[in-house]
């Protein structure tokens, strides 16, 4: 037994009845100790089960969920790439790929998060090159780029016309998000270019004091913006540790995003850590900075909190791109959010022919347990099927790092530039997001809006056409990331590779002159009580800002220009309202319809209760009843002497021994109706003996926390020991000055009675009942 808190002249003692893994809730137990008579407390103790009250953190919660980087990398240090290039960009394109032999030593080696630095210490186990039985390839940014059919390199990155410069991005802007930070960023990333023949980028990190959002992007060169952010999404002059595992992800990233759009400007944002909630404070930064291409290339274990955060991705402007794990079959965050386009893996094999595609054995892909399907995850997609959950991947590229792509990495306090063969999903996302950004720069030069949720013109206009599907991706029906029945590719959609790979030049075709997306409105049903004010937000999806207007509205309601409605007086009834939304470029508007069910108001509820007192000794007891307006009291069958204010506070000065009832009653001063309960009093001759308590109602609504406090007192008594049934799931109590301290942090609607029974060391009890009314 352990005294859990000293209260006055007795210690007071705290028994839960049940433990979860998350909370500490008091439910059911012995009800035998009568309220004012004695009862021996080991008897009671029996029961119980001490506990200190410590609180472990909700399973789930986003708070303690940490992200990792899904990077893999060979484990070799690749010979230099032969330069062709550096000259002309373009001339490596319709040679083979680098093929360099590995020792079956090295070869067993996990490529998952493998930095340099782990490497070299792996490096004296390697056999003589040449002696391997296995070999790694890598590719150059000209063969990938011939591969997938991207727009070819031009020869010269001047005098650029605008529909060339837009073919590599030029005026968009891509936003990398990753965790701690790269030192060399700027230099890898000028030894990367000087390599293959890109454009040089002009690096600058920027001051907090930047203004946001960023000016446009410009339509020439290159730019690379370096961000350090807080958790809160502000920026500072403060960078984050170095992270050898974090500083690789983060020279993957900028590589292949600047290779994939080599004009599109690329504004790198380092969080302070890898928690969920850091990496959310840099997205809603990409976010504030403006409109373009979230790349991230992490993912955490999806849970029941994903949906809280998923407002992170509600930028209508924005397109966000996730990496869907390098672990074979799973689901993860952030990739499984419905507004993110999940991006799996696959193994490649090019050699200026036609390419091949397997699904890697790595890539991540799955059914989440917690996100609804999509709206545009359909039985019509080939292969979807029909679902209840979301599904990923979406899409998917190469990710294997033994088909790999080359990455320059110049570790802290390295002499040179290292080359390596890189791979995972992590590999295929920013990759995917230069491929969106060079959409929205032709999409721009034709007078179309930005892609936003690109998806949802991959699954609805293309996946359903059989010739435009075969068009404009390559369907990967070969390979598996794990030995579940749905781990294996096939023809049309499958969990590993998504609708497949692109052909980017058809694709570009498709989606860069489709035309523009009309706002999305989301349906909601409102509830109000009459009279009272009524003011909600009307959510959009929309690539550009929109104008808002009501069609069926009861009169007094509006909208403003943000979607913002009002009704300062509602009236009892169901109204359905259209709300329609107008694209203000291109004119386009959608609707839906917005179920308004206002309530009459409420009669007031007034709380029983049994009040204790002595006789002589003044009674004041403040009656509580909840109402939508404030209320006035009064009372009937009091006995002489006994009264009750306006307010609810009953009074009596002297008190006669014996048990009475009287009936109180509450009147809404607006409404005019009323309710009542009967208060019994009970008024002893003689003092009573154990343990006081009192304990006031509590009164809430579902969803928003409540709190109240269970006093405790005996002066006379060395131990106290408190036990509470009936509470609720979620409910917790703790020990506080004054007695117990009751919290439940997400109530659930209802009326509960909590039953309090307190023993003190001396053997009397006396019991008391706690109401809980959550609206």
């Amino acid at each position: 037994m352990k005294t859990v808190r000293l209260l006055t002249s007795a210690r007071l003692y705290f028994f839960s009845m049940a433990l979860t893994a998350s909370l500490l809730a008091g439910c059911g137990g012995d009800d035998s100790a009568a309220s004012g008579s004695a009862a021996n407390p080991e008897s009671v103790v029996s029961s119980f089960s001490s506990s200190n009250l410590t609180l472990s953190p909700l399973s789930g919660n986003s708070e303690s969920a940490m992200a990792v980087p899904h990077f893999h990398m060979a484990p070799i240090v690749l010979t230099a790439p032969n330069g062709v290039d550096s000259g002309a960009p373009s001339a490596s394109a319709q040679q083979s790929p680098a093929s360099q032999p590995i020792s079956a030593v090295m070869a067993a080696t996990s490529t998952a998060r493998l930095t340099p630095q782990a490497l070299a210490a792996y490096k004296s186990a390697a056999s003589p090159a040449g002696t391997g039985s296995q070999s790694v390839t890598t590719y150059t940014p000209a063969q990938i780029r011939a591969a997938y059919g991207l727009p070819g390199l031009p020869a010269t990155w001047t005098g650029l016309s605008a529909s060339a410069a837009a073919q590599m991005g030029a005026g968009q802007t891509i936003y990398i998000i990753d965790a701690m930070s790269d030192p060399n960023i700027s230099a890898e990333l000028a030894a990367f270019n000087r390599m293959f023949g890109l454009p040089q980028c002009d690096s600058t990190t920027l001051s907090p004091t930047t203004a946001l959002p960023l000016a446009t992007a410009q339509r020439s060169g290159c730019q690379l913006l370096i961000a350090y952010s807080t958790i809160s999404g502000a920026m500072t002059s403060t960078s984050p540790a170095y992270d050898s595992g974090w500083a690789t992800e983060i020279a993957l990233d900028v590589q292949w995003a600047h290779a994939t759009a080599p004009l599109a400007r690329i504004v790198l944002i380092e969080a302070p850590d890898a928690s969920v909630n850091s990496l959310l404070g840099a997205i809603n930064l990409a976010n504030a900075m403006g409109p373009g291409v979230v790349s991230m290339s992490f993912g955490g274990a999806e849970g029941n909190w994903t949906a809280a955060v998923d407002s992170a991705f509600s930028n209508a402007s924005m397109t966000y791109l996730a990496a869907t794990g390098d672990s074979g079959f799973g689901v993860e965050w952030p990739s499984v959010s419905p507004k993110v386009m999940a991006v799996g893996g696959t193994s490649l094999t090019y050699s200026g022919g036609a390419r091949s595609e397997t699904v890697w054995s790595g890539t991540g892909g799955g059914l989440s347990q917690f996100t609804p399907v999509p709206n545009y995850q359909t039985s019509a997609v080939p292969g979807m099927g029909a679902l209840s959950m979301r599904s990923v991947a979406d899409v998917s590229f190469n990710a294997d790092p033994y088909t790999g792509q080359y990455l320059a990495v110049l570790p802290p306090g390295g002499a040179g530039v290292n080359w390596y063969s890189a791979g995972g999903t992590s590999l295929a996302t920013p990759q995917w997001a230069g491929i969106v950004a060079i959409a929205n720069a032709v999409r721009t030069q034709n007078a179309q809006g930005a892609l936003g949720l690109a998806q949802s013109l991959f699954y609805g206009k293309i996946s359903t056409n059989p010739s435009l599907y075969a068009s404009a991706f390559d369907d990967i029906t070969a390979g598996s990331d794990g030995t579940c029945g749905s781990c294996t590719a096939h023809a049309g959609y499958d969990r590993p590779s998504g609708l497949g790979s692109p052909n980017v030049v058809n694709l570009l075709n498709e989606i860069a002159v489709a035309p523009a997306q009309a706002p999305i409105v989301s349906p909601v049903t409102i509830n109000g009580i009459a009279g009272k004010s009524l003011s909600f937000s009307v959510a959009v999806t929309s690539p550009h800002a929109v104008t808002w207007s009501l069609s069926n509205a009861p009169r007094g309601m509006s909208i403003s220009t943000s979607g913002l409605v009002s009704w300062p007086l509602p009236i009892a009834g169901t109204y359905p309202v259209t709300v329609t939304a107008t694209d203000s470029l291109t004119g386009l508007s959608g609707s839906a319809v917005t179920n308004i069910m206002i309530a009459s108001p409420p009669a007031p509820v007034v709380d029983s209760a049994t009040v204790t007192a002595q006789a002589g000794s003044m009674l004041n007891y403040q009656v509580h009843a909840v109402a939508a307006d404030p209320v006035t009291f009064a009372m009937s069958g009091a006995p002489l002497g006994m009264s009750i204010s306006l307010s609810g506070m009953i009074t009596w000065a002297k008190p006669a021994a014996g048990t009475y009832s009287v009936t109180v009653t509450a009147t809404d001063a607006t409404t005019g109706q009323s309710g009542r309960a009967v208060i019994n009093v009970q008024v002893s001759k003689a003092p009573s003996f154990g343990p006081a308590i009192t304990a006031t109602p509590i009164n809430g609504v579902a969803g928003n926390s409540v709190s109240g406090t269970i006093g405790i007192m005996d002066p006379g008594a060395r131990d106290v020991y408190v036990r509470i049934q009936g509470a609720p799931a979620g409910m917790t109590f703790g020990v506080s000055g004054q007695g117990i301290l009751v919290s439940w942090v997400r109530p659930v609607a209802g009326v509960y009675t909590l039953l309090i029974t307190a023993v003190d060391s001396s053997g009397f009890g006396t019991q008391a009942t706690l109401p809980v009314r959550i609206q």
